[in-house]
């Protein structure tokens, strides 16, 4: 019993060492000469939740470490913005809002609202959908960032606000943003 504990263990730490290529491969045969240990990281994938059949236990070393790692979900996950530049109808106001041309448009120009539909920028998976009210604007470099407030779920986020584009960004209802968090901008 206490070998098993021992071997899960080496295990535990086989597939967290493994996290370059080069890693990987000398891990990996170093499993293909040792079947105990081969054993112990297939039943640790399996805890992790990898998908791993039973014959993974005959796959090269390499193979099954990175499959026991269990980051096949995680590495589907989109981390980088997906430029969106759409026309659409603000929920809020009910504008017709034109696609901005030079950068990817995410909120109403008129009244400056937003929805709640991105985790990253243009990926269309938050879950919530809920209205994102405005709350502030701050001057940010050359330009100005406007903050919001999910109506629904109250995340916060923040998003550049639109001056040089086709149908830019209303410069008062930005004036008012800013007026009411104390930083009161110039053209």
């Amino acid at each position: 019993m206490a070998d098993d504990e021992g071997r899960r263990g080496e295990a535990k730490a086989l597939i967290e060492a493994a996290s370059t290529r080069g890693e990987m491969k000398r891990l990996g045969a170093q499993l293909d000469h040792d079947h105990a240990l081969r054993l112990a990281v297939w039943k640790e994938g399996r805890r992790r939740g990898a998908d791993l059949p039973d014959d993974a236990l005959t796959w090269p070393g390499k193979r099954l470490l990175r499959k026991s790692r269990a980051r096949e979900a995680a590495s589907q996950v989109r981390t980088t913005p997906t430029a969106r530049d759409e026309a659409f109808t603000c929920s809020h106001c009910g504008e017709e809002v034109v696609p901005a041309q030079r950068t990817a448009r995410d909120h109403c120009p008129r009244c400056l609202h937003s929805l709640h539909v991105d985790r990253v920028p243009g990926d269309r998976a938050a879950g919530c959908g809920g209205l994102l009210v405005p709350v502030d604007a701050e001057r940010r470099g050359d330009g100005f960032r406007i903050r919001y407030r999910c109506a629904v779920c109250g995340e916060e986020r923040a998003n550049k606000a639109l001056l040089e584009v086709v149908d830019p960004d209303d410069w008062e209802a930005l004036v008012a943003l800013t007026a009411a968090a104390g930083d009161r901008p110039s053209r």
